[in-house]
């Protein structure tokens, strides 16, 4: 299969993360995924059209593929392909992270992996295979071999960029929406533990407890009487009214800061009354602003004080 004819029937956006190694190609990776991309690592290069025509049948209509200097073998065949591709009208955005070697330097001292590079014989071909070079050596050696690559891509320098500004400017680049928020209200029961997914938690175990209200002791906060009782108390609604008011200002900087779920856990003794009544009013408050999940960890379970 030539390239020109794999071209044609390629996905509808490709988008190629190449560049020096620990300068985030997985942390754009990560986000590509989570915009919907179908994501690859590490692909070489002569297996790129046929993979894209796969992915044509299979009706993926966005994939992004990781390449770095492990799969290029010979990094002309990838330049070769990114022409080839960008000339029959694919819409394909090339990206090249780098950063600088002071930088990269302690991000692999930080992770403690070994660059690619080290440990492969020098393009003299003199040298010995054995011979293991210093990670300067190998970023030097890294950046003269990815050179043609990176004229033909849109650089960008992760040098002082933490992760979420990483992944930010990936989506900003290009144009994807950032990542929608979740927002998730569940209750639970002290007894049995926190949640261990909760960002936030309150406590409404100071709120009146219709548990020793004997008709309202079997039903839950979901029950119609276990509301109406709990509506009538002043506390329970100033409890509700200052738990929304505490979240509310912050919804868009947690969308911004690329997350996809933000998790708010709501404490009683038992799991059954109060917290499930607040949970629900709450999570009745913001459907219309963000999209929402409700959660009642201990319905079902026996209920007690």
């Amino acid at each position: 299969m030539n390239a020109t004819r794999a071209a044609t029937e390629t996905p509808r956006k490709l988008v190629l993360i190449t560049g020096i190694s620990g300068s985030g190609k997985s942390v754009v990776m990560n986000a590509l995924e989570d915009a919907g991309y179908f994501c690859v690592d590490n692909l070489p290069p002569e297996l790129l059209p046929a993979f894209l025509e796969v992915e044509r049948a299979k009706g993926e209509p966005q994939v992004a593929v990781a390449v770095d200097v492990r799969s290029t073998g010979s990094p002309s065949v990838l330049a070769d392909l990114i022409r080839q591709l960008s000339g029959d009208g694919l819409q394909l955005r090339t990206i090249f992270l780098e950063a600088s070697t002071e930088v990269l330097v302690r991000r692999f001292s930080e992770s403690r992996r070994p660059h690619p590079l080290t440990g492969r014989a020098s393009l003299d071909a003199s040298a010995n295979p054995l011979d293991q070079r210093a990670l300067g050596e190998a970023l030097a050696l890294e950046r003269d071999m990815m050179a043609e690559i990176r004229n033909l891509a849109t650089v960008v320098d992760t040098s002082k960029l933490l992760p979420a500004q990483l992944r930010s400017a990936v989506r900003d680049l290009l144009s994807i929406p950032h990542g929608r928020l979740t927002l998730v209200f569940e209750s639970f029961a002290y007894k049995h533990g926190v949640p261990l997914d909760a960002d936030f938690v309150f406590d409404v175990r100071v709120l009146p407890n219709p548990y020793y209200q004997r008709d309202l002791r079997s039903r839950t906060g979901r029950d119609s009487a276990v509301m109406e009782y709990l509506k009538s108390q002043p506390e329970a609604q100033q409890m509700i009214h200052h738990i929304g008011a505490f979240i509310q200002p912050w919804l868009d900087d947690f969308k911004h800061d690329q997350r996809s779920y933000l998790t708010v856990a709501i404490g009683c003794t038992g799991g059954q009354h109060r917290s499930v009544y607040v949970a629900e009013q709450l999570a009745a408050w913001f459907s219309s602003q963000v999209v929402t999940l409700l959660r009642h960890r201990e319905l079902g379970a026996g209920s007690s004080p």
